[in-house]
């Protein structure tokens, strides 16, 4: 395995040299540690120069991480031949009280439900062909007053709308009334803040390699989201709603008869064209039918790329449909599926944040202290994929399970080989670290594996 250290030394400038050493006895540390990951508990588990004051003094640096998470990124980890994708989602950790900061109720898609908590959005690049999510930004979402006042007045699931009359306007356009820009509507709070932080994403990304897609989740599938993207000079890949209103291109004819006329036919998502059809096939009882066409939204300013994936149980006759979209109108079904597909794996690195780094469990407060607790968990799931490359040339399945598993063995052999009168040589005790390493390992190396099979 790798040495911690030199990596985290490579990453200067962006990493001063006192916060490099800090990082990387608070690297190991969380690696080996079991239970849950204060600041605290990460005391406890460091060697020597990794007292608990000095895990405060860290966390309550300032650390440009997206600058940090972008030099490790492109050192250790960018491959130059593979396809990324710009992924972005938000993530609510519930938290207790009223001293954390920027705690505020949040609806959580986890517990289906608003809680109590904090929440974040992340940036992060996707690996096409590994199916590898890398995080890069991850910004603390803090409500203004507007989007508060707004939240509020939204109905609540379990009460009924008031059926209230609307005053009836009469036909024909109000007088006064002028032509709007769709392409330069005005953007919500919320979007505002995601596009300043995916315009500092990009001005990294943007100096070393391109990304051509911004992949985000069915709450973005909206044209103010798709102008934010395209104001970025990226593409949006998302979902809409499964009852959007599209319509489809004019035919010749229909532009023949009616030159201003711009929208087609509506798309009858019961009743797809047949010249739609991409791909159909039929497993374990249901019949998957991919449609891909170019269909036009009254309130987006330009054409969509729109496939349309429907699924039939062929037993029972139900049928369900997904819409994903795309601002780039050259892209293929399958492509457009992948990448969407693709998004998913930011989903990953929250999980194993919270399941292994303690992303859920840490006790800071201030400002400084909660945006560096929320960026070291998933700076530790960046690192912990580039460390399995090697644990996997060993072990082909291993997890992070076993990595942790791995570092935890190698830390109690080496506190017993200093309990010892007389300390082994530099040879033998390398090699007892490595058999300690693997004790707790939950899958087989592969030598193991072979006299196994040879066995059997």
């Amino acid at each position: 395995m790798p040495a911690i250290l030199p990596i985290l030394l490579a990453l200067s400038p962006t990493l001063p040299l006192t916060t490099a050493r800090q990082l990387s006895r608070i690297v190991l540390a969380m690696f080996a540690m079991s239970g849950r990951i204060t600041q605290l508990g990460i005391s406890r588990w460091t060697e020597k120069g990794g007292s608990y004051r000095t895990i405060q003094r860290f966390f309550h640096t300032e650390i440009d991480w997206l600058a940090v998470k972008w030099q490790f990124f492109f050192l250790f980890v960018y491959d130059p031949s593979g396809v990324y994708l710009l992924v972005g989602d938000e993530s609510v950790l519930t938290k207790s009280g009223d001293q954390t900061f920027g705690i505020d109720r949040f609806f959580s898609a986890l517990y289906d439900k608003v809680v109590s908590g904090l929440a974040f959005f992340s940036f992060a690049l996707v690996h096409v062909g590994r199916r590898e999510a890398y995080s890069l930004s991850n910004v603390q979402v803090l409500r203004s007053e507007e989007e508060k006042q707004k939240a509020k007045k939204r109905p609540s699931k379990g009460k009924p709308k008031k059926q209230t009359k609307k005053p009836v306007r009469p036909r024909g356009r109000p007088k006064g009334s002028k032509n709007k820009n769709k392409s330069q509507q005005p953007l919500s709070p919320e979007l505002l803040r995601i596009q300043v932080q995916l315009k500092k994403v990009l001005g990294w990304i943007k100096k070393k390699m391109a990304v051509a897609y911004c992949v985000l989740d069915g709450h973005f599938g909206n044209h103010l989201a798709a102008q934010m993207v395209r104001e970025c000079d990226l593409h949006l890949i998302s979902k809409m709603r499964s009852d959007a209103a599209l319509y489809q291109e004019l035919t010749p004819l229909q532009r023949q008869l009616s030159p201003r006329r711009k929208y087609g036919d509506r798309l009858d998502f019961a009743q797809m064209p047949t010249a739609w059809l991409r791909s159909e096939q039929t497993e374990e009882g249901y019949l998957t039918q991919v449609y891909q066409g170019r269909c036009r939204h009254r309130q987006f300013a330009h054409l969509l790329n729109i496939v349309v994936i429907v699924k039939t149980h062929l037993a029972s006759g139900r049928v369900g449909h997904v819409v994903l979209f795309s601002t780039d109108l050259f892209l293929t079904a399958e492509t457009l599926i992948t990448y969407y597909s693709c998004r998913f794996q930011i989903e990953f690195t929250f999980r194993d944040a919270k399941q292994y780094f303690g992303l859920e469990d840490f006790m800071a407060v201030s400002k400084t202290s909660v945006a560096n607790a929320i960026s070291l968990a998933l700076f530790m799931v960046n690192f912990a994929h580039f460390l399995l490359r090697t644990l996997r040339q060993e072990m082909p399945d291993a997890g992070i399970l076993d990595l942790k598993s791995w570092y935890r063995g190698r830390f109690y052999a080496s506190r017993m080989l200093k309990m010892l009168p007389e300390k082994p040589e530099t040879i033998i005790s390398e090699r007892l670290l490595q058999q300690m390493g693997r004790l707790g390992c939950i899958h087989k190396t592969a030598s193991n594996a072979q006299e196994g099979k040879m066995a059997a």
